[in-house]
């Protein structure tokens, strides 16, 4: 009888290893959606800098941009053996959500797997922010992804700041304008300090990723704010 128990209670602790190391092998995945508008003419405006850091995380990561599925172009990989889908909504920016909400669908992920990157007006061209939640703030392309997700806003979000209009601008002319030389600059270095932290995100977790990465974006932004491009 002490043999028999003391077999069993060998199988159970051998049990829980394999449960625990199966269930660390097999992580949960994450969706990342860039928002921006299809058409060779939007290539490089501001509004499009959500599928430019889309592109530059491929490219990085190695993986393909050569699908279509859920009215996206799309392409997935392992990164820190974290399985990842990349979409870019061919819906225009408007209807981002006719893509977003039906691929998060189909692949069953909580809305908390759901990242999705944006531009931003309301930070200084070349300051990113990583939110666990929020509302669209008047993006049309956020709104419509939060329509799609049934009103849920409880998913992570990267902004990718662009500054404001000069003067009197019309916001949607200013949203549809390439970048200047020097703010060019700044979004490319944006687009490096994106991938890093999509890239801890997958392997720290996105609280830890965003307490640290916001820190050093918050000193960026102090000392990006008063010099205008």
């Amino acid at each position: 009888m002490k043999l028999m128990r003391g077999v069993i209670m060998l199988v159970g602790r051998f049990s829980k290893r394999f449960f625990c190391a199966a269930a660390f092998s097999n992580p949960r995945p994450w969706l990342f959606v860039g928002l921006g508008n299809t058409g060779d003419k939007y290539m490089g405006t501001r509004h499009n800098v959500g599928f430019e850091l889309i592109d530059a995380f491929a490219k990085s990561q190695g993986i393909s941009m050569d699908a279509v599925h859920c009215k996206a172009i799309f392409g997935k990989g392992f990164v820190h053996g974290v399985p990842v889908f990349l979409a870019k909504p061919q819906t225009y920016m408007n209807l981002s959500g006719e893509s977003s909400g039906p691929m998060a669908a189909y692949y069953k992920l909580p809305l908390n797997r759901v990242l999705v990157f944006h531009d931003d007006m309301g930070l200084p061209c070349g300051v990113l922010r990583l939110h666990p939640k929020g509302n669209h703030g008047s993006h049309n392309g956020l709104k419509s992804v939060i329509d799609h997700f049934r009103g849920n806003k409880e998913f992570p979000r990267l902004r990718i700041g662009i500054g404001r209009p000069p003067g009197q601008m019309d916001p949607k002319a200013f949203l549809l304008q390439k970048f200047n030389a020097k703010a060019r600059e700044r979004i490319d270095v944006a687009l490096e300090e994106g991938v890093d932290v999509l890239k801890e995100v997958l392997s720290k977790g996105l609280t830890e990723s965003a307490r640290c990465f916001n820190r050093e974006q918050k000193y960026k932004h102090l000392r990006l704010q008063t010099m205008p491009v």
